[in-house]
């Protein structure tokens, strides 16, 4: 968002009318959500108020709520129109120590995309009993492009357990955010981890199709096969072995469900090394092998908005690196990932992909039922007038 006054060109008499050109990011969204995104203090009632008597405009014509406004256009905001009841973007107050944190993570930065190597151990979002998680410190990238509000808070587009380390994008704008979002409900980027597992799988590569579904009577969030849940598919390649002890495997979970690659690899009778809630006590090498998960988000390639693709490799957490070394595994067989050519979608697969695309569409245009309701002329009867009863008088 860009202003395009200066002081000297502003006159006494309109001195406090704003003019700002719509970046890419903003791109094709509706004016309404524009003002959300950069104007939070000034309501749509305000908003439809002004688009009704002119006041706002777009490329100097009059504009409505819902129309949608495209990169470089023109928008004129009248003075005034705070409501101060209204809350704006806040800022969560974080100590140096968290913010050197947030810092440390990142692996890769733009104006789009902001790539972190999050650390086992550190939730993605918080919950009952959690304060410290990587959303809340998400404000140690929040720009403040005017010196006086802060700008928008970076988003999570998607989640890495607990437990499980490595990549994890954030989008540093809405604009980003949706592109971003699209491309995961879409299946289109491609995640790649790597995991240590307990034994080796018969099979030195295949696909995992195992439905999931939550385990009734669990103690926390457990998943299990179940022919009756949810679609859940996972591509695995044997990359090097320990003998019969254990094996490093590729990961590319083709669907997203919880905990989908640690319930698939128990499912197969090959838990990940560390992990206790899926694999109990046979999940923990005995030795000098750390006891702590050895899961890890190694590589995300995604459309990125610059129409170019976005390819981050995150480096192994200490405790996986020094088992790795300590297995004698050769970290050089590991940089070619996967080749295979995904099969056919199936009918269920279809049907997930429409759901997933209406869920989106119905997301980018929350909003227009309630414009069209405020927007929606009275109608009128025969000579201009309205019906009685309905809304043309008291009826009788």
């Amino acid at each position: 968002m860009t202003d395009e006054r200066s002081e000297d060109e502003q006159t006494e008499d309109d001195q406090n009318v704003r003019n700002y050109t719509v970046e890419a990011d903003d791109d094709g969204i509706r004016l309404d959500r524009w003002f959300k995104r950069h104007l939070p203090q000034i309501g749509f009632a305000t908003v439809s108020r002004w688009a009704r008597t002119g006041q706002v405009r777009v490329d100097g014509g009059r504009a409505k709520p819902d129309d949608r406004i495209g990169e470089g256009q023109q928008i004129r905001v009248p003075p005034g129109g705070r409501d101060e009841k209204r809350k704006g973007p806040r800022r969560v107050e974080l100590t140096e120590a968290e913010i050197a944190e947030a810092e440390a993570m990142v692996i890769h930065r733009d104006k789009s995309a902001i790539v972190l190597n999050k650390p086992p151990g550190l939730a993605t979002q918080g919950g009952t009993g959690t304060t410290k998680h990587v959303d809340r410190l998400l404000d140690a990238f929040r720009e403040d492009p005017d010196g006086e509000e802060p700008g928008p808070r970076p988003r999570l587009v998607h989640r890495l357990d607990k437990d499980t380390s490595g990549v994890l994008l954030i989008a540093a704008t809405p604009g980003s955010a949706a592109f971003f979002s699209r491309r995961f409900s879409g299946r289109s980027a491609t995640k790649v981890y790597w995991a240590l597992v307990v034994g080796v799988p018969d099979e030195k590569e295949g696909l995992i199709d195992a439905p999931l579904a939550k385990q009734p009577g669990s103690h926390g969030e457990r998943m299990h096969h179940d022919p009756e849940g949810q679609i859940a598919k996972t591509r695995y390649r044997v990359i090097e072995r320990a003998g019969n002890r254990a094996a490093w495997v590729e990961l590319h979970p083709l669907t997203g469900r919880t905990h989908q690659l640690r319930a698939h690899m128990e499912a197969i009778g090959h838990p990940i090394v560390g992990d206790g809630k899926y694999g109990g006590s046979e999940a923990m090498l005995t030795g000098q092998i750390s006891r702590k998960m050895h899961l890890h988000a190694r590589r995300l390639i995604i459309d990125h908005p610059s129409k170019k693709k976005l390819d981050v490799i995150a480096p192994l957490p200490e405790h996986f690196q020094q088992t790795m070394e300590a297995m004698g595994f050769d970290l050089t067989l590991g940089e070619e990932i996967m080749n295979w050519s995904p099969p056919p979608p199936t009918k269920e697969d279809k049907k997930a992909k429409a759901r997933a695309y209406a869920k989106q569409y119905r997301k980018d245009r929350r909003g227009e039922r309630r414009s069209r309701v405020t927007s929606a002329p009275t109608k009128k009867g025969k000579g201009g007038k309205s019906p009685k009863g309905k809304g043309g008088g008291p009826r009788k």
